[in-house]
């Protein structure tokens, strides 16, 4: 893995991360079209690297969010004192609990399936994945919505969440679906993706870790490839954040009609491509 690749894989990550675009489905595209053979059939250093480019991520979102997340993690943990019990859920504390119970599914899911989603390289998937979920995104886009993220309840944290679980598979994009599921919901444009990008933090998180665990830690990154790894986790927190930023301003303004199109010239085009081949 050279530096190079590492920050373009970066940065690729950090921007479709969080975009309606599917960054697990470019990770998987951007190698192909470019014929990379970035780690040479070492599925350990390929983990380790995707621990990486997650914590990246995680750390850029954690920063644009910080207020929110403070605010919702002192809500939550104060619901469990004996003051908070006496006092009930606030709203705060209800919308922290249900971002949790939104990350169950595809935590339950990502475990449950992890050799299946492991072994699946198929490329055409991806792209039939990025073409059909983008049509979805744009079709629930063409509905009103109202609603914004205090309205959150119990049956949209497990909608979004089974949407979420969905996501596992390259191509599907779990921002993407958490929004459409969001948008056929009735929330706004603006609530469906900060519930979407609060939702990520959990189970970003949660994936991380389990994965950082299951190569061994620190140690199961050859020291070789750590300048690499470093490079790759800061450019995906730059432009992570970035993205973050970027798109809550920008949907705030317009449609997602743009990203839905993206996704389906994209999906045509590795088609295309593999017909071609």
């Amino acid at each position: 893995m050279s530096v190079f690749r590492a920050l373009i894989l970066g940065i690729v990550q950090g921007l479709t991360e969080f975009l309606p675009v599917s960054s697990s489905g470019h990770l998987q595209l951007v190698p192909w079209l470019a014929d990379w053979q970035l780690f040479e059939d070492d599925p350990e250093l390929a983990n380790a690297f995707d621990v990486a480019l997650h914590v990246g991520t995680l750390v850029g979102a954690l920063s644009y969010f910080a207020i929110d997340v403070v605010r919702y993690l002192r809500a939550g943990l104060g619901s469990v004192l004996p003051s908070g019990r006496r006092d009930g859920l606030s709203n705060d504390s209800r919308i922290a609990w249900l971002l949790i119970v939104a990350t169950i599914p595809a935590g339950i899911s990502g475990v449950a399936f992890e050799s299946v989603l492991a072994s699946d390289d198929h490329i055409w998937v991806t792209a039939v994945a990025l073409i059909v979920f983008g049509i979805v995104l744009a079709l629930a886009d063409r509905l009103r919505g109202e609603r914004d993220a205090d309205d959150f309840t119990l049956a949209d944290a497990l909608l979004m969440g089974l949407g979420q679980a969905l996501a596992l598979q390259p191509g599907v994009s779990r921002s993407g679906v958490t929004m459409t599921v969001a948008r056929l919901r009735s929330f706004d444009r603006v609530a469906a993706a900060r519930l979407s990008f609060l939702m990520s933090l959990p189970i970003i998180a949660g994936a991380g870790v389990y994965k950082f665990l299951d190569i061994g830690g620190v140690s199961g990154v050859p020291s070789g490839a750590r300048a690499a790894f470093v490079v790759g986790m800061v450019a995906a927190a730059a432009t992570g954040w970035f993205a973050v930023w970027g798109f809550l301003r920008l949907v705030a303004r317009t449609n997602f009609d743009a990203f839905a199109a993206y996704r389906v010239v994209l999906g045509l085009t590795v088609l295309s491509v593999l017909w071609v081949r």
